[in-house]
């Protein structure tokens, strides 16, 4: 395998950040070996706010460090992937005239543009613009209208936005640490990518993305997307909700959460309840909890999230009416029951998305759906960006890297 060059990919939620460094093949795009995978706490954000910008800019820098280091790769550049509850998705159409009667990708940019400045959106910055469809002329439905004759071209674009105090402080952080963003992604965009195949692409088929503070909706058909939304819950209400009821603190939630956490358990005969006890969690915490009240709890949080996606699926006029299933990812989703709950409740069929093991992979594992989105983000990077070629010197770095030996020799 030859390889052409080296790409970094940060991926920022609010309980930890991933910074993967990978080689992609020249011959074959889709085709990639992972260096290094690295994953740190992020204890400096809190539903997506930035809580303690110096502590943020430490756990990024920590994490670079360490993939860096077990990589061999000196790193100037990233693309950068994060999720948010603050991103806004909406649709916006525009209609230019086509002056050479022919369409060029000079049109289709121009189309875009004027897309994308016809929406107002004060206080945010525009990250994204994804086409729907083209209408040329009074043909509509048009995927790809390069070449085609028209006297005019009508585009259908979802813009996705996140609030611009945010965006700055995220990139002025990673800024801070000497590194330079080439592009970001937004999650909700990069997990499908790489999620759905393009036989799923082709009919109707959701994917739902259950983070830590959010979960991310995108419907897609004939290989584009067709809606997508932000639901402002995820895993971390869960945890809440535990702690709350239970009477016990967040962390020891949490741990009940990931050890014994079952769905639906109150609807089904043959289970015979237990009780947890808390001291194995936290020795300062004293109490029994029964298992099927700890998933009445869980139960009714994820009910919650589920309904939330189905009237999202209503708005895309799709509830119930999905042939390519409901597809779910990142780690969350593999709390056990959770398919059952899915289908009962979207009325679908359903099923966790694991990515096939690649026996390329250098000492560390991507076969894990919490890993969707930072795959998404690289195989975005390579088909749509253009990668930094030549040499360039990032003087930012090289003061940071002098600082760092300075602060580990003078005490």
């Amino acid at each position: 395998m030859s390889y052409e060059w080296t790409i970094t990919s940060i991926d920022i939620w609010s309980s930890n950040i991933k910074t993967v460094i990978w080689r992609f093949d020249t011959e074959n795009a889709n085709d990639f070996h992972v260096l290094w995978v690295w994953i740190s706490s992020s204890n400096a954000i809190r539903k997506w706010n930035i809580l303690d910008m110096e502590e943020f800019k430490n756990n990024l820098d920590k994490s670079l460090e360490e993939a860096e280091r077990m990589a061999w790769e000196q790193v100037s550049w990233v693309y950068v992937s994060f999720n948010s509850s603050s991103f806004e998705v909406i649709k916006s159409k525009w209609v230019i005239a086509i002056a050479w009667s022919e369409i060029s990708h000079d049109d289709l940019d121009r189309a875009m543009e004027m897309a994308k400045n016809g929406v107002e959106l004060p206080n945010r910055e525009i990250l994204k613009v994804i086409p729907e469809y083209f209408v040329v002329d009074l043909e509509d439905g048009v995927k790809n209208p390069i070449g085609m004759s028209a006297r005019k071209l009508e585009v259908v674009a979802n813009i996705f936005s996140i609030n611009v105090n945010m965006l700055n402080n995220i990139k002025k952080a990673i800024a801070d640490v000497g590194i330079e963003i080439f592009d970001i992604y937004p999650n909700i965009i990069a997990s499908a990518e790489w999620v759905l195949t393009k036989r799923q692409k082709e009919l109707w088929v959701v994917c739902i993305d259950i983070g830590s503070s959010t979960t991310w909706v995108t419907v897609y058909e004939e290989w584009v997307l067709k809606y997508a939304s932000v639901i402002p819950f995820g895993s971390t209400n869960v945890t809440n909700d535990i702690a709350l009821w239970v009477r016990t603190s967040i962390d020891t939630a949490e741990k009940m959460k990931i050890d014994y956490l079952e769905l639906s358990l109150d609807k089904k005969q043959w289970v015979v309840d237990e009780e947890v006890d808390l001291y194995r969690f936290n020795q300062n915490e004293d109490g029994k909890v029964s298992k099927i009240y700890l998933s009445q709890i869980a139960t009714a949080r994820y009910e919650e999230i589920l309904y939330f996606v189905r009237d999202e699926l209503r708005k895309a006029w799709k509830d119930g009416l999905l042939p390519e299933w409901a597809i779910l990812v990142w780690g969350w989703v593999k709390t056990r029951w959770l398919i059952e709950l899915t289908k009962d409740i979207l009325r679908l069929p359903a099923f966790i998305w694991i990515p096939v093991e690649k026996s390329s992979l250098t000492d560390t594992s991507i076969s894990d759906p919490v890993f969707a989105s930072v795959i998404g983000t690289l195989i975005l990077a390579n088909k749509y960006s253009s990668i930094p070629s030549g040499i360039s010197i990032n003087f930012s770095w090289i003061f940071n890297s002098i600082m760092k030996v300075f602060k580990k020799i003078i005490p």
